[in-house]
């Protein structure tokens, strides 16, 4: 079987305007017999997992299997940053398969990304269930050991046990299982209302950095970031981010929304200092749900969030 299936070219925008150029005229499209990706030059992947499965066994409420696409088509067409003088060479790897067992695909993904970060490419990922911020992360962590930093965005912890099964409150509790003595992991935007004490103290007890969204609203985020990474600045960051971090009123596509949460303002400001300041590597963005959206907003915000890391990168030089 393929395991990658490739994102359909209609998706790929453009006004066939040399003086209006849009984002689908930077990417090359994953070809379905999977060759090597020795043959493309690129400096950003995009990967999608179109799987919500660990959100139903969690027993959230599904509709992020649909994200990657339509992520995609407002990502792709956004114009070129203003401030950027060059254009992002960005191939598209399509979407993970879902045909064989959760525990493989989770296994396929990690790979997949493990091969990105040891070519040295920047990459985004598109969920589906947080659970994939385990693929991302670990594969991430695995070939940085003790020179890696992961930052969770997240209203929740995602340490759960996984004597249950894997699912996507369970990420984090595998990769802290795996490599709590080998990363510098943070926990960002940790609500009140949705979360265990004993996960916290599980959590802190393998190292974790706890930042609550009640730190937040009184320090500020970039404040609160910025004393957290101060120290780390020769290590590299993977950034994982469950768009339930956000306000119901700027994310209300999601499993899980609040009304209490981030602000893009702020998000989008802290994500451009700390790609200024440190080698920011990769990022994901799950759990955007179409179905349960309004006004599209949710997919918008994580094409903006996707925009700027790319430009972020590609204005740093």
């Amino acid at each position: 079987m393929s395991w990658l299936h490739p994102t359909d070219k209609h998706l790929l925008f453009t006004k066939n305007d040399k003086e209006d150029p849009r984002l689908g005229e930077c990417v090359q499209l994953w070809p379905k017999d999977e060759p090597s990706l020795e043959g493309f030059d690129f400096n950003f992947a995009i990967l999608g997992y179109p799987d919500d499965e660990g959100i139903a066994l969690n027993g959230g409420r599904v509709g992020a299997q649909v994200a990657p696409p339509e992520i995609r088509t407002y990502l792709y067409k956004m114009t070129p940053h203003l401030a950027s003088t060059q254009l992002p060479k960005i191939l598209d790897l399509g979407n993970l398969s879902k045909e064989k067992p959760l525990e493989e695909r989770h296994a396929k993904g990690r790979a997949l990304v493990s091969d990105l970060v040891k070519r040295n490419k920047h990459w985004i990922s598109f969920g589906g269930g947080h659970d994939y911020g385990y693929c991302d992360s670990a594969a991430f962590v695995e070939n940085h050991k003790d020179g890696a930093v992961v930052i969770n965005f997240d209203a929740h912890m995602d340490v759960r046990p996984t004597d249950k099964g894997f699912n996507s409150g369970t990420p984090f509790h595998r990769l802290l299982t795996e490599f709590s003595d080998h990363v510098d992991f943070a926990e960002v935007g940790i609500q009140n209302q949705c979360n265990s004490k004993t996960h916290i103290a599980w959590a802190k007890s393998k190292g974790a950095e706890i930042i609550t969204l009640d730190q937040i609203n009184e320090n500020g985020l970039l404040n609160s970031l910025k004393k957290y990474l101060s120290g780390k600045e020769n290590k590299k960051i993977f950034l994982s981010v469950d768009i339930d971090a956000f306000t119901s009123n700027e994310a209300p596509g999601c499993s899980q929304s609040w009304t209490t949460g981030l602000f893009t303002k702020d998000f989008l400001e802290a994500l451009q200092w700390m790609i200024k300041n440190f080698d920011v590597r990769g990022m994901g963005i799950y759990e955007v749900s179409p179905p349960l959206d309004s006004d599209k907003r949710t997919s918008k915000l994580a094409a903006l969030i996707s925009h700027n890391f790319i430009f972020g990168l590609l204005n740093k030089g």
